[in-house]
């Protein structure tokens, strides 16, 4: 699914066709990556979901550098996904 903020300029038919169509209702354990603050996320991911993001600001450095900081690595992301899809009976 695109960034949560190209949802909102569209008709309300509109979202809930195209959300239906990427998120069906039936899925209820879903993540979200977002490699920036996850507020937005989680209205798309529901009560069951999990979102992965950044919590916090001020890094610096090269991309790579400061995104390990942060804790956002693919090994991280990897393992936390791996958790709530585990327990999927």
């Amino acid at each position: 699914m695109p960034g949560v903020d190209a949802l909102p300029k569209c008709s309300r038919r509109r979202i809930e066709t195209y959300r239906e169509s990427v998120l069906p209702r039936a899925v209820r354990r879903r993540v979200a990556v977002e490699a920036d603050a996850t507020l937005s996320w989680w209205r798309y991911v529901g009560a069951e979901g999990r979102v992965i993001g950044i919590g916090w600001f001020g890094a610096s450095g090269r991309g790579a550098d400061a995104m390990a900081q942060f804790g956002f690595t693919a090994g991280r992301i990897g393992r936390e996904v791996g958790e709530p899809l585990d327990t999927v009976n």
